[in-house]
């Protein structure tokens, strides 16, 4: 019989934990994989401790998987995303790893931000392996908003960026996605992901201050260079794909008001 288990790295992140409970209710056989020694006692899941960064643990943790759900990524050392990924890649070739999905950010190609030019980097390093793959962009995730906004709030004016569109998509969703395609056969990099809607940043912005209750002005601020023109240009977004049903006003209701 074929081998059908799915691993899924990143396991304990925002995303990851949703790809991991989705995994779960298809009744494949599941890893996942954490840089954690202790790991957690979770029904259904096989837990293992390896440092992609590093390479390590990387050959037991794989061996015997068919497909793996790669959400791993360091926000605070983006540089060794693209290091992880390389091991990665290295380590499922030696097991018979088919299939990697990959997941990325709307705008790594035209944004010149550091950590997207880091996503688009490990986009190419996927396309150009031996390995099966399918990648997938997606647009912000509401609670990185809620978490700028959260930060952005404690001056007495709210800073956003002008001219700036958002369009905020629900990782429960991300992680159905990504999860139809971990099931189907390598695509290449397949539509976008994006929310329902899009929203001005400032719109965002006031949307929050209303459900947290929060009495501040917001300020539209003009960004300047290539990262500002960017935004204005609409790069965030991907209007035309989206697929996303859950908004950001439920978003708010649900996590910010609950």
């Amino acid at each position: 019989m074929e081998n059908d288990t799915i691993m899924v790295t990143g396991a304990t992140g925002m995303l990851g934990r949703e790809v991991l409970e989705r995994v779960r209710r298809t009744g494949r056989p599941i890893r996942a994989l954490t840089r954690r020694t202790d790991l957690p006692d979770d029904a259904g899941v096989d837990w293992y401790t390896g440092d992609l960064t590093a390479g390590a643990g990387l050959d037991e943790a794989l061996a015997g998987v068919r497909t793996v759900i790669h959400c791993a990524s360091d926000l605070r050392h983006f540089k060794n995303d693209v290091p992880a990924l390389r091991h990665l890649l290295e380590a499922g070739k030696r097991a018979g790893v088919e299939h990697v999905v990959n997941i990325s950010i709307v705008g790594v190609d035209r944004i010149p931000y550091p950590y997207y030019r880091v996503k688009l980097e490990c986009e190419r390093l996927l396309a150009a392996s031996d390995t099966g793959w399918t990648s997938i962009r997606a647009t912000q995730f509401p609670a990185l908003l809620d978490l700028a906004l959260g930060a952005l709030s404690k001056l007495p004016v709210v800073l956003v960026p002008s001219g700036t569109d958002c369009q905020p998509a629900d990782p429960g969703e991300v992680a159905d996605r990504l999860v139809e395609l971990a099931l189907g056969d390598p695509a290449g990099r397949v539509p976008d992901f994006a929310g329902p809607a899009v929203y001005r940043a400032a719109d965002l912005a006031r949307g929050w201050l209303r459900a947290t209750g929060k009495r501040r002005a917001v300020l539209p601020v003009r960004i300047p260079g290539k990262v500002g023109a960017a935004w204005r240009a609409g790069h965030l977004t991907a209007p035309d794909h989206a697929f996303g049903r859950r908004t950001w006003e439920q978003y708010l209701a649900e996590r910010v008001t609950g």
